[in-house]
């Protein structure tokens, strides 16, 4: 602004009052200061105007990584608020930088960030996450974290997985197995108690249904189909209930390296809805969960508790919902 102001000869007061329209300036004067900033290529630093002015707040956002597109929409959307408000977001990819936790809590505090949204990942250490609490309010989107009281934008995960299973149970599939995710996350444990209320709806013990636990990665997937599948035909299962679905395209991997026919031997269904499962063959049958708007709640919660106009209250999940293709028909047995 200092540039500015000497290249039109006015104060930098007067700059001020020309770019946030905030004062009058005479007609002249305010043609000098914007053909300056014409050719200076003079763009306003938006961090340091929103911590004067208090009205722009900066985000940190925490995901685990972005190979995972549904991680990314969740970004999206986050960003896509943010920006609308005109206010900032820096990104945190702890397991994709394979930076420890700590170093991102230092990146962040030497932001002077307003608050977070923090996509937890497998490996969460709790220290970690109690230390960003203390930089400001923290929204939690994807999972609950045990042992913190934090708001958080969830999907009805538990709902989610009993309706696929049920669908899947709806073809008369009974000998079943379960690819679940990460045992210490929420949503490993709210899909699997949807998956076995379906299961015990029509008498079968869910103690009793085989589950091998990935860790929502492509090559656990295809680790759980191996485990399940290279016995003989007899003894396999007929579906395979997958929990997200990375998951379910290594479990397709794995059957097409063996010349295992997905469906006709076995049926799959995965978790999430990400955008290219459309587009396999056979094309996945899985429950939806709405990313973008994740993210976006999530945002929006976190404004409204950065200025002190939200309760610490979570909103109800939001709905997922069963998107039906062709990855599952009867059991040929």
């Amino acid at each position: 602004m200092k540039d500015v102001a000497r290249h039109a000869g006015v104060s930098v007061s007067t700059v001020s009052y020309v770019l946030n329209d905030s004062g009058p300036v005479a007609p002249a004067r305010k043609a000098r200061v914007l053909d300056a900033v014409r050719v200076l290529d003079y763009a306003p630093n938006e961090a340091a105007r929103g911590l004067k002015r208090r009205s722009a707040p900066t985000i940190g956002l925490v995901v685990p990584e972005l190979s995972n597109q549904f991680f990314a929409l969740l970004v999206e959307g986050v960003e896509q608020t943010v920006s609308a408000s005109g206010g900032l977001v820096v990104l945190c990819a702890p397991e994709a930088t394979g930076a420890e936790e700590s170093v991102n809590g230092r990146l962040l505090r030497s932001q002077r960030i307003n608050g977070i949204v923090y996509l937890s990942g497998a490996m969460t250490s709790p220290r970690s996450l109690l230390e960003l609490t203390r930089l400001g309010p923290v929204v939690l989107v994807d999972e609950q974290v045990p042992g913190f009281d934090l708001p958080a934008i969830v999907s009805d995960n538990r709902r989610g997985a009993r309706e696929v299973a049920a669908h899947v149970i709806g073809f008369g599939h009974r000998r079943l197995a379960i690819i679940a995710g990460p045992k210490n996350l929420w949503s490993t444990q709210q899909r699997l108690s949807g998956y076995r209320e379906a299961i015990a709806s029509i008498g079968i013990e869910p103690d009793s249904v085989p589950t091998h636990w990935g860790d929502y990665h492509q090559k656990s997937g295809w680790d759980g189909a191996e485990k399940f599948l290279s016995g003989p035909p007899a003894d396999r299962p007929t579906a395979l209930l997958c929990a997200n679905d990375l998951m379910a395209v290594g479990a397709l991997e794995y059957c097409r390296s063996r010349d295992i026919s997905v469906p006709t031997d076995v049926s799959v269904v995965g978790f999430d809805d990400l955008p290219f499962v459309s587009l396999l063959t056979p094309r996945l049958t899985t429950v939806r969960q709405p990313a973008r708007d994740m993210g976006q709640q999530a945002a929006s919660l976190l404004s409204d508790l950065i200025e002190d106009t939200a309760g610490p209250e979570s909103p109800d999940p939001l709905p997922t919902t069963l998107q039906v293709r062709n990855s599952v028909v009867a059991p040929s047995d």
